[in-house]
């Protein structure tokens, strides 16, 4: 944006400065006519028959009085303008760091040093808001590069099998289809995985009372099915937990929490408990199951984009694309609330969402 130009800070504290002096000496000049040199006689006597008189006193003190003036506005402007400078450097450098920051320097910190005051706090908050931004940049980054490879796989894929069916045109054609399905149905499952971690990273939704407890039911369930094959008792605990928010994107957290428990599981004989509940002014929802025992490490790494982890990569139908936890995270992001794991000591994973809470 285009602005006219204008005179610096330095410069307009520098005039307030030398005005403020030389409104303080008018004032004190005031002051000495007022309560002084009133009551000295104008008459050729003088004060008890002694000179001078105040017509002396005047010419005497009003010359002396224009150069101290003079002074005052001098000192003003010099002092003014070194002390301006004084205090505007911190300001200065936070500038120039603003501006490597917009030619997109993000590594660049101001780490001002000194005692804490204004420009210090301000600094800070800089150094902070670059480091964040910088984290989000890459994150964005590597997410994009592994968007890319995971979209690629499926590509390359078919690829290669419809190159095989050309060159070999007795194969079997079920077969074929059948592997072409597979690899197109992750491909659109993975796109959609993506818009969806798009949307909720957004925010952009309709917010609506939403009962978690029904959200639980409904979800286990569409999945109960997949939890009889596999051998895991399902169960939904807990009651009424009402938050506000999306019903869609909650139920798709809910989703994803409930099949993350069940596929990441034993395998056979394990359990996948849900219940939901209020905190305070928050409404929880826990979702626990057996399993493998994780190393504390691997959890953090859990909410990530496209990260498995090597103890939880599967290879049946029912791999997915290393998005689950992250829309979980993102999603419950967008609502204002936290996302904790805990990996459980006999094995299997502890997780717990808090949103915030409705009457």
């Amino acid at each position: 944006m285009r602005r006219r130009p204008g005179l610096s800070i330095r410069l307009k504290l520098t005039l307030s400065y030398a005005g403020f002096l030389a409104v303080a000496g008018a004032l004190l000049l005031a002051v000495v006519w007022g309560f002084l040199l009133r009551y000295v006689p104008d008459n050729p006597q003088g004060l008890l028959g002694i000179s001078p008189n105040r017509y002396l006193l005047v010419r005497t003190f009003f010359p002396a009085a224009a150069v101290a003036m003079g002074f005052l506005l001098v000192f003003g402007l010099v002092g003014g303008w070194i002390l301006a400078g004084r205090m505007l450097a911190p300001l200065t450098r936070i500038t120039a760091a603003a501006r490597r920051a917009g030619s997109g320097s993000l590594s660049h910190r101001i780490r001002m040093e000194g005692r804490q005051d204004e420009f210090r706090e301000l600094a800070d908050a800089f150094d902070t808001m670059l480091e964040q931004l910088g984290s989000h940049v890459a994150e964005q980054q590597r997410f994009a590069a592994n968007a890319s490879h995971e979209l690629r796989t499926p590509l390359a894929i078919s690829q290669t099998l419809l190159d095989v069916a050309r060159r070999d045109p007795t194969r079997d054609r079920d077969e074929l289809f059948e592997r072409l399905r597979a690899v197109n149905t992750r491909a659109i499952d993975l796109t959609e995985a993506l818009l969806l971690l798009s949307r909720s990273d957004r925010g952009n939704f309709t917010r609506e009372s939403v009962d978690l407890s029904l959200v639980a039911e409904e979800a286990a369930e569409t999945l109960l099915p997949l939890a009889e094959q596999r051998g895991i008792t399902l169960d939904v605990t807990g009651g009424a937990t009402r938050t506000s928010g999306s019903a869609e994107l909650l139920l798709r957290m809910m989703t994803n929490l409930v099949q993350n428990a069940i596929v990441h599981n034993l395998p056979a004989g394990g359990t996948v408990t849900v219940h939901t509940g209020a905190q305070g002014d928050a409404s929880v929802v826990r979702v626990e199951n057996t399993g493998h025992p994780l190393p504390p490490e691997l959890v953090p790494t859990l909410t990530e984009p496209f990260q498995r982890g090597t103890e939880r990569v599967r290879t049946d139908e029912h791999a997915g694309v290393g998005l689950g936890l992250a829309i979980v995270h993102s999603i419950v992001r967008a609502h204002d609330g936290t996302l904790d794991l805990v990996a459980r000591p006999a094995g299997g994973l502890l997780v717990t969402v808090r949103l915030p809470g409705m009457p």
